[in-house]
């Protein structure tokens, strides 16, 4: 059967601006992709990823040159020799997941074999900056379970131990984006383990992460900027105890359940990631979310104003996608 495909590109506002170690952000900017029968559309979003070339016009233009192909009844399996990993496919592969559930009437939970869905419990947060700002915005989300700290390198014992005494009884789990080096790691690493942080995420850039192979692991390591997109978890074993699964690096949510699995397998923890976009682009990361050891889509909470209809949260639990939205 033919499919329509149609494409826009959008801008949501981010409340009080979104700062990690090597970027600021006012705005996140998502592309959502349209694809219908007739009857039944079918809704994906994704976000472009600038560390590895992605651009709105690059997305675009992956879209339009596999348009065709997707006419023709593109089916998902098929997708992923079409595409290449990345935000693209992502759109791509996820709107063709809720086509199928708006056509079938089942669930897109239902078709990938999970069953009826549960709550979880997401991250937080708090955007990098001096200890002080820190501790204050920290103060202002104690309440909820699970925290998750951007950190920037040097200074960096300073921020954690800020971040923990304005949230004595929340999970902490910090994200350093790449900017740890030989310098500050043993500093940094052992403040974490004192403020009894649960995960370390990307503290090392990827292309000097071998050093993480001989270093002392007092605090789970989590590999993100190293999990390339497209690529198996296989190589990263010796390095890191666990793994951040985003469905824009994975290439949809297709890929996803698969190195979900992968990772399992090889007895990593699981972080379920996710990059800065609305409601639509975290639902389909709610199925692989359901055993993750750790779930990080708090983008909708980060913005101004999200897409509606929007996933329900109740404080940082975050309630499975109703058929209105996805899936």
């Amino acid at each position: 059967m033919s499919l329509s495909v149609e494409l826009v590109a959008e801008r949501f506002e981010i409340a009080g601006g979104f700062k990690i170690s090597r970027e600021t952000r006012t705005h996140a900017q998502v592309v959502m992709v349209t694809v219908g029968d007739g009857t039944s559309t079918g809704h994906g979003e994704c976000v472009p990823y600038p560390r590895y070339g992605e651009t709105l016009e690059s997305v675009q233009t992956q879209v339009e040159e596999i348009a065709p192909l997707l006419k023709e009844g593109l089916s998902r399996e098929a997708l992923l020799r079409a595409m290449p990993a990345g935000a693209a496919r992502n759109a791509v592969d996820c709107a063709l997941w809720d086509l199928e559930a708006k056509r079938s009437g089942h669930s897109a939970a239902v078709i990938a074999g999970l069953g009826v869905l549960k709550p979880v419990t997401t991250a937080f947060t708090i955007s990098v900056d001096t200890p002080g700002i820190m501790a204050e915005k920290t103060a202002a989300a104690a309440h909820r379970p699970l925290l998750k700290v951007k950190l920037a390198g040097a200074g960096d014992d300073e921020r954690i131990a800020a971040v923990r005494a304005s949230a004595p009884n929340s999970t902490l789990i910090v994200d350093a984006n790449e900017a740890w080096d030989e310098s500050c790691f043993d500093k940094n690493m052992s403040a974490c383990e004192a403020a009894g942080v649960a995960l370390i995420e990307q503290p090392l850039p990827a292309k000097s992460d071998g050093l993480l192979a001989d270093a002392n692991h007092p605090v789970t390591i989590c590999a993100d900027e190293s999990l390339h997109p497209g690529k198996g978890v296989d190589e990263l074993r010796r390095k890191y105890d666990a793994v951040n699964i985003k469905l824009d690096k994975a290439g949809g949510l297709t890929a996803a359940l698969q190195l979900v699995q992968e990772a399992k397998a090889m007895e990593f923890k699981v972080m379920i990631g996710c990059m800065l976009g609305t409601s639509l682009a975290m639902a389909p990361a709610v199925l692989i979310a359901q055993d993750a050891d750790f779930v990080d889509l708090d983008g909708p909470l980060l913005l101004a104003r999200d897409r509606s209809p929007g996933l329900h949260f109740e404080g940082s639990t975050l309630y499975p996608p109703q058929p209105d939205l996805w899936g």
